[in-house]
């Protein structure tokens, strides 16, 4: 198993919170790693900031790049945004005219688009390397949970039950010509997944016009190259308990970053009862309450974060250490966190 930082094997949080406003409050150019007033000065090495912002999968988008030349720059981020659309189109469960949408109403999708065959590819193979801690079809779950909320009650354990025997990632069956999901009841939902996708979706699309420096938030995070300043990008990770407040920050060094909180959607007001779902047991798992994983892909980061939220420490940790240059950062319900020697934590 990975050796955790710290003495004992382990890096205790018990240190000073770092203010997320007042991180954020220096403007774009801390986030994107360059203080703000050398900034404004142009001292960015001759490269040039664009951003651009906009939702989707269910979050703000915001792309920032670096470059010489801001047209260069304005063509990648258009084309980004067309591929963030085509996402969108293809993988929101909001939408009824999404090919995942068509999928659980239909049960079957024929001629799909290669990105939905790709996606529903990689959950599958997630779902498998995680012995199904990671699990494309909990939607049942979700559904039955949102809707207790919604009438101010909690579903009973009959109900999970029910809901829990239509979960199972085998009934979701994906070829290039079709997409079938068996078995009466079962749903798909990519919210484990899409977004870490959308952010290599991004980035593959900002390399091939140019752009080679950039930071990509999609909900789950994508690091491109450095900052203008020759640094890794400096992202903070969100304290579970102190919405306002960073537990860390970590220096990402071409790789992605994600996150899976209990505190994201919470059906309980002590997070207990959250939107992350064990489908072993229909219940929300009880010893994490939040997992950070950095990997060398957005897809691998967010269903990591998932299955590591679900298989608590030992076995999550277990997990990460099968993978090649991947980390985690693991916060329990009681505070303590622990990370793998190689995450990038900011000194």
């Amino acid at each position: 198993m990975k050796k955790l930082n710290g003495s004992d094997g382990r890096k205790s949080a018990n240190r000073p919170l770092i203010s997320r406003r007042k991180f954020l409050g220096f403007g774009s150019g801390a986030l994107l790693g360059i203080p703000l007033s050398r900034a404004l000065a142009g001292e960015t090495g001759g490269l040039v900031l664009s951003s651009r912002s906009t939702r989707a999968l269910g979050t703000r988008i915001k792309l920032s790049v670096l470059h010489a030349d801001p047209g260069c720059s304005e063509t990648a981020l258009d084309k980004a945004i067309s591929e963030l659309d085509r996402v969108e189109r293809l993988m929101s469960i909001y939408r009824p005219d999404s090919q995942l949408s068509v999928l659980n109403r239909d049960g079957c999708v024929e001629n799909p688009d290669p990105l939905f065959v790709k996606v529903l590819g990689s959950a599958i193979a997630w779902a498998r390397r995680s012995g199904g801690a990671f699990d494309p079809t909990v939607q049942p779950l979700w559904d039955l949970f949102r809707r207790a909320q919604q009438n101010g009650s909690a579903p009973d354990e009959q109900a999970i039950e029910v809901a829990r025997s239509h979960v199972d990632w085998r009934q979701l069956h994906v070829s290039t010509c079709r997409i079938e999901l068996n078995g009466e009841g079962t749903a798909v939902t990519l919210n484990g997944i899409a977004q870490g996708f959308a952010v290599d979706r991004v980035v593959e699309v900002l390399q091939e016009h140019g752009v080679g420096q950039g930071l990509i938030d999609c909900g789950e995070i994508g690091a491109l190259g450095v900052n203008a300043t020759g640094k890794p990008w400096s992202i903070g990770i969100q304290h579970p308990r102190e919405p306002d407040s960073f537990i860390s920050i970590a220096e990402l060094d071409g790789r992605s970053m994600s996150t899976s909180g209990d505190y994201a959607t919470a059906f309980s007001p002590d997070f207990r009862s959250n939107h992350i779902f064990d489908p072993r047991t229909g219940h929300s798992p009880g010893e994490l309450a939040s997992a950070t994983i950095v990997a060398p892909n957005g897809t691998d980061a967010d269903a990591l974060s998932t299955a590591v939220a679900v298989l608590g420490v030992e076995r999550g940790l277990a997990l990460i250490e099968s993978m090649d240059q991947t980390d985690g950062f693991l916060v329990l319900k009681q505070g303590r966190a622990l990370a793998t020697k190689g995450f990038p934590c900011k000194a």
